[in-house]
């Protein structure tokens, strides 16, 4: 399985289509630690004015989950939390926790 492969898993398990119009996700890129990153809008209200995160798939088959803020007028991300040992039905959820921001209604 190739990691555009896996990354497009951990969007569906997020929750696809109706996880990027609730949260105004974008500049999705397969990562090939392997997993997922993405940004969020710097006006989506995010907690810790987080606006990237990075999914990654564990080798013990869980994810850890990264969140980054941008410092201002920098090209730099600065890394504000990060969880470990997460399964795919908990993406969710602790990417609401981390962000502040709902994945669906």
């Amino acid at each position: 399985m190739s990691y555009m492969d896996i990354a497009k898993i951990i969007l569906g398990q997020l929750g696809g289509n109706r996880f990027i119009t609730m949260t105004g996700a974008k500049h999705f890129v397969g990562i090939s630690n392997p997993g997922l990153q993405f940004d969020l809008p710097v006006n989506a209200g995010a907690l810790n004015n987080v606006t990237r995160l990075r999914v990654v798939l564990d080798p013990s088959d869980t994810y850890s989950v990264i969140s980054y803020r941008k410092l201002r007028g920098q090209l730099d991300y600065v890394e504000v939390g990060r969880q470990a040992g997460i399964y795919c039905d908990m993406l969710e959820s602790i990417f609401t926790e981390m962000t502040g921001l709902y994945t669906s209604l």
